[in-house]
């Protein structure tokens, strides 16, 4: 199951519009609230110009890239924490993602309604912030009064440490600050875990420009960007009415519109890659004359627990993993010239695999 990102913020923002442009799932989007009301899931490759060029080398009979699935959740307004517009649902589906692309509207367009009066994406983002913070600090506020009164009378140590854990994001959330950056120990994490706390998520602004502020940017895209950098988040910056265009047109078609707009690469495919790395997430190969294929993975991960996404008889039966760099691949021009250059290797359990490693697992089971 691939790991995915709820993309959300207020109505009208262009939610919906970048998803399409995403996924091509064809999500309904209108300019009026609540058009978006289940959410809608749609599953894209993560563009990886490396595959292209392993390609060329081994010469395989199918490519399968890795995959991200985006999920595009119904616009949240003030007051969604006490259920007001469609909160308890959005509430819901937010909880079940395992990240937040944070969609603001950073251009000014008289034909788009704006739920709040007008374009302020600052107090946009603390409408979303708050309305999350609440709903979390509900959530805390529950299992503490319980967990409270049974640290009281226990010496377990595993309910003490969820008691303190507890303690620390109650103060933390009454303060205005999210779950994400209150500090807990790696036990008081665990036994929060199951909170499911929304702003323990992380995010990723995705500021929604006309294409003027695309290449030049605007005092809004600073506002946001500013707001990012004091909270140790990203900005990736769209025009989402552009991408929707380039989603429409043939391969030859769009390169050619990409380099009459001096871009290199669709804003889309920025985008995939940010909500990748703020997932933590890195891209390993395998590579055959049957198949090359990308394969996602933490960052961090050792070869047993890469070997176990292809099947849990590899990681189960893992003996070795036979590993070299794609770009020993795209440097010597073969397998063969790797291994006589001495750059193919042999790896054990402990080994920690690489973004780009090209693997080849032997198992037992």
């Amino acid at each position: 199951m691939p790991l995915n990102c709820g993309i959300v913020g207020l109505p009208n923002v262009g939610k919906s519009t970048i998803f399409n442009a995403l996924t091509a799932a064809e999500a309904q989007a209108a300019n009026y609230p609540f058009c978006t009301i289940d959410p809608n899931v749609g599953v894209v490759s993560v563009p990886d110009e490396r595959m292209d060029q392993i390609t060329k080398f081994v010469k395989p009979k199918s490519i399968v890239p890795t995959t991200m699935e985006f999920v595009d959740i119904a616009g949240l307004v003030e007051g969604a924490s006490k259920g007001e517009g469609l909160g308890n649902q959005f509430l819901g589906h937010i909880r079940s993602t395992d990240a937040t692309c944070h969609v603001v509207r950073c251009f000014a367009d008289p034909n788009v309604i704006h739920v709040a009066g007008g374009v302020n994406p600052l107090h946009d983002i603390d409408i979303i912030n708050t309305e999350l913070l609440l709903a979390d600090l509900e959530t805390v506020e529950k299992r503490w009064a319980r967990t409270e009164r049974a640290a009281r009378n226990t010496t377990d140590v595993g309910v003490k440490c969820e008691a303190e854990a507890l303690k620390k994001l109650l103060e933390g959330l009454q303060a205005g600050r999210p779950a994400r950056v209150i500090e807990l120990t790696a036990e008081e994490r665990i036994a929060a875990y199951d909170l499911h706390l929304i702003t323990a998520k992380p995010v990723l602004f995705v500021a929604n420009v006309d294409e003027a502020g695309l290449k030049d940017g605007n005092d809004w895209v600073a506002a946001v960007e500013k707001r990012a950098a004091e909270e140790g988040a990203q900005v990736v910056r769209i025009c989402g009415a552009m991408e929707a265009e380039i989603a429409l047109l043939e391969p030859d078609e769009r390169a050619e519109f990409l380099a009459d707009m001096g871009l290199a690469e669709p804003g889309l495919n920025r985008l995939i890659h940010a909500a990748y790395r703020l997932l933590g997430l890195i891209t390993y190969f395998t590579a055959g004359v049957q198949e090359v294929r990308a394969w996602t993975i933490p960052d961090g991960a050792k070869a047993p627990q890469a070997a176990g996404v292809i099947h849990s008889d590899f990681e189960r039966g893992f003996i070795r993993a036979d590993a070299y760099h794609c770009e020993n691949l795209f440097a010597l021009g073969s397998e063969q010239a790797v291994k006589e250059k001495g750059l193919y290797r042999s790896e054990g359990k402990e080994y920690v695999v690489k973004d780009g490693d090209i693997l080849f697992f032997k198992f037992n089971v």
